[in-house]
């Protein structure tokens, strides 16, 4: 059954809109009491009971079926005529209820601003309940026994509960979404909105719009109704902006602004809408050189770098890599797995140039070429299985000096037994089948 969080239902409870939440069986699982002051029916009348039999001709049933939004649905009850907008609630791609925002009418201004309110709430409240939903990721979720880890681990707890801003470096594949989440729900705004964007995935000039949003007409192409951006989305958490380096330096200057004055337009709008969001950034990137080079603002850096977290690269925390081996293994529930002596030598030389994606990968390539328990280096991904081969013919020695090192350790093994003086010197050469010469010129070496 759909769960409710308090947080949500605080909110949905304080709506003027009438709301109605029901589950994928079509059970209702919530009404506030807008619904109740707009259609007269009682929290105690309809939750609970299927929304086919409580409210029969109901559309949102078809809405959850269907997976088709129905708006501006005409209903009356008794005298009180209402307008509904019905939308499918989805996590994952996959149908998990439905939701109906209720609204009166009274004249067509009245319809129209409704309209306009009820599809920008309706939006809202999908984005909030699924960026809340995939905020899943803990300090508990961070595997860490390096001693450096460790320590990152402990800082980043440190400074969770704080309300500075946070930027986030590391290479590719290190966790860096990883620990943003990790201190959101270690921080105040817990159970508040965690809404991530990665700058480097949408078209530069499509990010401004994506964090303001816009008002309807704005530009060409603009929705209907227009767009509620990601910091009204974010409003009481946290924005997560990954891989800000990729930002348009313009967009940089409107980013600092509203870092500054906690106040931001949408495209196309005149009124200054306050905002309350911790930023949380992240890069792979050297942003200080960057700045050198005129691609990033310096006065945006030192904004959004109050509390820098550098996580290092796998291959300087060598000792988290056979942990995360294990728990990658452990995902796979079919079977026990167990790194033999070879494979656990070659992950902690290999250089993981992709971090611990790389790694997670690599378990996952392992568990799904063998049938057996035991992973060997054969089951390894071909790159991983040639750097170690390599990494072992570089470490070969040529025979003539492997020869003089066999020789020097059974001359000093020699000299242990007999002494090292004259006389032990004369014995040993005399054991060892060379003259005394000799030995002395190999003492040399």
């Amino acid at each position: 059954m759909l769960n409710v969080d308090n947080w949500v239902k605080l909110i949905l409870d304080s709506l003027y809109d009438g709301v109605l939440i029901a589950d994928a069986d079509h059970k209702v699982i919530y009404i506030n009491p807008a619904y109740t002051r707009i259609t007269g029916v009682t929290y105690q009348a309809i939750v609970g009971k299927d929304l086919e039999i409580a409210r029969p001709g109901a559309k949102l049933p078809e809405v959850i079926s269907t997976g088709e939004p129905q708006l501006g649905v005409v209903r009356q009850m008794g005298d009180v005529e209402y307008i509904v907008n019905m939308v499918p609630i989805t996590e994952s791609d996959k149908i998990i209820g439905g939701i109906s925002i209720l609204n009166e009418l009274n004249d067509i201004y009245k319809l129209t601003e409704q309209l306009k309110a009820s599809h920008q709430t309706i939006k809202k409240l999908q984005t909030l309940m699924k960026s809340n939903a995939n905020t899943r990721y803990t300090f508990d979720s961070i595997i860490a026994v390096d001693a450096a880890s460790l320590e990152l681990k402990k800082f980043a707890k440190l400074i969770a509960p704080k309300d500075s801003n946070i930027l986030i470096t590391g290479e590719s594949g290190t966790g860096k979404e990883l620990f943003a989440q990790a201190i959101h729900n270690y921080s105040h705004r817990v159970g508040e909105p965690f809404v991530a964007l990665n700058c480097a995935s949408f078209d530069k000039h499509l990010i401004e719009s994506e964090l303001f949003g816009y008002e309807e007409g704005a530009f060409t192409g603009s929705k209907k109704g227009g767009k509620i951006g990601l910091f009204e989305m974010a409003e009481g958490g946290t924005l997560f902006l990954d891989e800000i380096a990729e930002m348009e330096y313009n967009l940089q200057a409107k980013l600092l602004r509203v870092l500054q004055e906690k106040t931001f337009r949408r495209i196309g709008g005149s009124v200054e809408i306050p905002t309350n969001v911790r930023i949380m950034a992240a890069t792979n990137r050297d942003l200080q050189q960057l700045i050198t080079t005129g691609d990033f603002r310096m006065d945006l850096f030192y904004r959004i770098a109050v509390m820098p977290i550098n996580i290092l690269p796998l291959r300087e925390r060598k000792n988290d890599i056979l942990p995360l081996a294990y728990y990658f293994l452990s995902l796979n529930k079919s079977k026990k797995y167990i790194l033999d002596d070879a494979v656990q030598k070659i992950l902690m030389n290999y250089p993981w140039p992709g971090n611990i994606r790389e790694l997670r990968n690599a378990m996952e390539f392992a568990t799904n070429v063998t049938e057996e328990a035991q992973i060997k280096s054969e089951h390894l991904p071909k790159t991983i299985q040639a750097t170690a081969i390599k990494e072992r013919f570089l470490s070969l020695k040529p025979l003539s000096a492997v020869i003089k090192e066999a020789e020097l350790n059974a001359i000093n093994q020699a000299l242990l037994i007999y002494g090292d003086d004259l006389a032990g010197k004369k014995q040993a050469s005399k054991a060892l089948g060379i003259s005394l010469a000799s030995l002395y010129n190999k003492l040399k070496w």
